[in-house]
């Protein structure tokens, strides 16, 4: 027999006594060892085989069993790999016991177990993120699955998608339609968890912001922003903001669906939720920051709308110093703008008395040890706008001569 083949006897013999020991022990029976690990951070997601799918997230916080990221590919990358973990994981008298009596097995029985081994290595390999994906696909597609599949499912590539890569495959595998169909279920929170999945893909992706916008999903997200259930509001305002960020496409879109009625009707309710508006006002401020930055783009006449306008300087009124804050950056933006008229900020919208009463409030909020910073920061701003303002507003009031 050569090395390599008493290498091979070798390891075959001491993965057996590993395996022999873990099974005698109980740590390891043959019902439950598909589906957790050394440190019980497995579970299966799906009504497939058990040994289809095992939750990736949890296993890369086992830093014990996997302590190199190649291992999260496939699991042991080889069966040395696995030869090491348990060596290092096993009581050494009682390996060396099994061990002994694994060697007293005859020949076929040998080979019986090492079969069973393989199998069991092959159960305790992780899928990559593609197989993960279309498993939960997969679950989705399944309507005789009882709910909790699909939300779980949808747990599961929401956790995915984070991953640029992911995100980018989720077409490709027949997921996107996938979730956009499901922003029409009847269970308020598999849509909530769509919508979020979708903003997460396409967060700063121009590929996936095309993809969805394609298949329509912004005219369904845009409807959902109204639901009366909140978390499926924020999700899918979220979504939006996500979907038409930097994407002149997705803007145009967004504009021909009435998209500006929508921000304007939120910023002007001060019975919606807080979130919401923060989330509006800061979404106005990207949408203004985008054409500023984008040549030979005709503005939006939403942006010199002199009711919407209003509705955006009055948010300084507001008690919440964040929502503050975000409807200076947008302030800021709009009167930047070419087609917004200085006039129409003082005279109709009373920028001069918002700015005067915020300095006030803030010079207040400094005497808060705890919240000087933070105010002070928010005074350099207010400054900013306020100089912005006066410049704007001296061009258009200087008498000829």
């Amino acid at each position: 027999m050569g090395s390599r083949s008493r290498s091979s006897v070798a390891i075959w013999t001491v993965l057996l006594a590993w395996v022999g020991m873990t099974i005698i022990g109980g740590e390891m029976t043959k019902g439950e060892g598909a589906n957790k690990s050394a440190s019980g951070g497995l579970f299966w997601s799906t009504a497939k085989e058990e040994g289809d799918l095992a939750r990736k997230a949890e296993v890369e916080d086992s830093t014990e069993v996997f302590n190199q990221k190649d291992d999260f590919d496939g699991g042991f990358s080889s069966l040395d790999g696995m030869l090491q973990w348990s060596i290092g994981h096993s009581d050494p008298a009682k390996l060396k016991e099994t061990a002994e009596n694994v060697q007293r097995l005859s020949p076929d029985k040998l080979k019986k177990r090492q079969m069973e081994i393989k199998e069991l290595v092959e159960r305790l390999k992780m899928p990559s993120d593609a197989q993960l994906m279309q498993i939960a696909i997969d679950d989705l597609n399944n309507s005789s699955l009882p709910s909790e599949y699909h939300h779980r499912a949808l747990q599961e590539l929401l956790i995915l998608v984070e991953q640029i890569d992911n995100a980018n495959d989720l077409h490709k595998l027949g997921g996107l339609s996938v979730i956009i169909r499901e922003l029409n279920n009847p269970d308020p929170e598999i849509r909530t968890t769509s919508a979020w999945i979708l903003g997460e893909a396409c967060q700063n992706n121009p590929v996936v912001q095309k993809q969805v916008l394609e298949l329509g999903g912004l005219a369904k997200l845009m409807k959902m922003v109204k639901s009366s259930f909140l978390e499926e509001a924020r999700k899918a305002l979220y979504a939006v903001s996500a979907l038409i960020r930097n994407n002149l496409d997705g803007q145009e879109l967004f504009y021909a669906e009435t998209g500006d009625l929508m921000l304007q009707d939120i910023l002007s309710n001060s019975s919606i939720d807080i979130r919401i508006r923060r989330k509006s006002v800061s979404l106005v401020a990207d949408l203004v920051e985008c054409r500023l930055q984008t040549r030979n783009i005709a503005e939006q006449p939403f942006f010199s709308n002199r009711f919407f306008l209003r509705s955006v300087v009055d948010l300084t009124a507001s008690t919440d110093l964040d929502l503050q804050e975000k409807a200076l950056v947008a302030i800021k933006n709009l009167l930047q703008l070419k087609t917004t008229e200085a006039l129409v900020f003082k005279d109709f919208c009373g920028l001069d008395g918002a700015l005067h009463r915020m300095r006030q409030q803030l010079q207040q909020l400094m005497a808060e040890e705890y919240l000087r910073d933070y105010a002070l920061d928010v005074e350099s701003l207010r400054r900013e706008v306020e100089l912005i303002f006066h410049g704007k507003l001296e061009k258009v009031t200087q008498v000829p001569t």
